[in-house]
């Protein structure tokens, strides 16, 4: 299984970002993300202990605490249980080692 999700990650892994600017200080492409972004930024409170799982998880499993919370969230949206969790978890799991 790849450590990242992105298809498009290996056509761009090895180009020089250094002297890119962030989409907020260019007014056309902020504004086309606001619209057509399909995420939000929101601030919320979350217990430590909460977020410490997540960020442990992250770190095992090389990957962003923040995408593993929305993850969740959206699975609990979707009216995931725990178990339809895991048992998808393990179905790629299986997949991805046959």
């Amino acid at each position: 299984m790849s450590n990242n999700s992105d298809p498009l990650f290996n056509q761009y892994a090895n180009m020089d970002f250094s002297d890119a600017k962030p989409v907020n200080a260019i007014p056309g492409l902020a504004q086309l993300q606001t619209e057509h972004g399909g995420k939000s930024r929101i601030t919320m409170r979350v217990d430590n202990d909460t977020l410490a799982v997540f960020k442990a998880r992250a770190e095992m499993s090389n990957s962003n605490y923040q995408t593993l919370m929305n993850e969740a969230l959206r699975q609990f949206a979707q009216g995931m249980t725990l178990s339809d969790v895991v048992r998808e978890t393990i179905r790629q799991e299986l997949h991805s080692h046959s």
